[in-house]
C-alpha cells in the first residue's frame, strides 16, 4: 500500500474542536463540484455538509477537509471527510450521521457513517490510496436508467485490448500528458499501483487506484483508453503520450458522470472499528 501524504503543520485539529471522519455516497449530478465555491447559489457537496453540520451547533461553524475533490458532476460511493465540531457540543456516531442527512435533504448526498478521531487524523493527508471507478455503457442504445452515471459509447470497444495498453501507465511516471491544463499539483509525477479495464456484460470498466492523483488524470485516461478501444490508437500510442509529457499528445478528457469515486484507504482506518 502507498504511503499517506505528509501531514502538514496545522493539519492536526486543535484542543477546542473534536474531529469527526465521515464516509459519504452521492450523486454528482447538479453540484459544481465538492468544493465550496464564494458564489452562494452554486451549490457544492462541501458547502451542503458543512451548513448541514452548523445545524447541529446551534450555528457555529465547522470545518471539513476531504480526501478528494470530486469535479463537477463526479460521483462518490466511498468518499471520506472529516468535520471538525466544537469539543463542547456532545455528540455521537448515530448524532452527527442522522443529523447530517436529515438536514442534507432532499440532496443525494449520504452520510454512511460517522466515527470520531484523533487529532492527528486527516481525511486528506492520511490517505494512503484513493480508488476510481469508470464506467462505460457500450452498447447502440442510449441509457435510461443510468443516464448521467456511465459514458455511453455507441462503437465497439475491445477491453483486452484497452487493457494491455492500460499497463504502460502503471508504476512512477510523469503524467503531464494526462493532467488538466489547470491543475495546481506542484508536480506531475504520480505512481499508478492498479489500472485494470475489463468487459461487464454492455459496460467496459475501468479500475485505477494510487495514492493521490491530479486533477482530470482519470478522466483523460479513460478517453485516451477509449481511442484504443475503437480501434482509432494502437496501444503503444499511449505510451509514447505518456513519453511525450505533452497534454496535447495525450486523448480526450472522458466526461465527468461515469466516474466514481469508490474508496480511500488508510493505515489508521476509522470506519474498521
Amino acid at each position: 500500500m502507498s504511503e499517506a501524504l505528509p501531514a502538514r503543520p496545522g493539519d492536526a485539529a486543535p484542543p477546542s474542536v473534536c474531529r469527526w471522519a465521515v464516509l459519504m455516497e452521492y450523486d454528482g449530478r447538479g453540484f459544481v463540484g465538492w468544493q465550496r465555491q464564494q458564489a452562494e447559489h452554486l451549490t457544492s457537496i462541501q458547502g451542503l455538509l458543512e451548513d448541514a453540520a452548523k445545524n447541529l451547533t446551534a450555528g457555529r461553524t465547522v470545518r471539513s477537509i476531504t480526501a478528494g475533490r470530486t469535479d463537477a458532476g463526479v460521483h462518490a460511493s466511498g468518499q471520506v471527510a472529516h468535520l471538525d465540531f466544537p469539543a463542547d457540543v456532545t455528540l455521537s456516531s448515530a448524532t452527527v450521521r442522522d443529523g447530517l442527512n436529515f438536514y442534507m435533504k432532499p440532496h443525494p448526498v449520504v452520510v454512511l457513517m460517522a466515527r470520531p478521531v484523533l487529532p492527528h487524523w486527516n481525511a486528506r493527508f492520511s490517505a494512503c490510496s484513493r480508488a476510481y471507478r469508470y464506467r462505460i455503457l457500450n452498447r447502440a442504445g442510449r441509457p435510461a436508467l443510468e443516464e448521467g452515471h456511465v459514458w455511453h459509447v455507441r462503437a465497439p470497444l475491445d477491453a483486452d485490448v484497452m487493457h494491455s495498453a492500460a499497463q504502460s501507465l502503471v508504476g512512477r511516471h510523469d503524467f503531464t500528458s494526462f493532467r488538466a491544463s489547470a491543475c495546481q499539483a506542484r508536480s506531475p509525477v504520480r505512481s499508478i499501483d492498479r489500472l485494470e479495464v475489463r468487459r461487464a456484460g454492455e459496460y467496459v470498466v475501468i479500475e485505477a487506484e494510487a495514492r493521490s492523483f491530479l486533477h482530470h488524470q482519470v478522466r483523460n485516461m479513460a478517453g485516451t483508453l477509449k481511442l484504443v478501444g475503437e480501434g482509432r490508437w494502437a496501444p503503444e500510442r499511449v505510451e509514447q503520450a505518456l513519453a511525450a509529457r505533452d497534454r496535447r499528445a495525450g486523448g480526450p478528457t472522458a466526461p465527468p458522470e461515469g466516474l466514481c469515486l469508490t474508496g480511500v484507504g488508510y493505515e489508521e482506518n476509522p470506519f474498521s472499528r
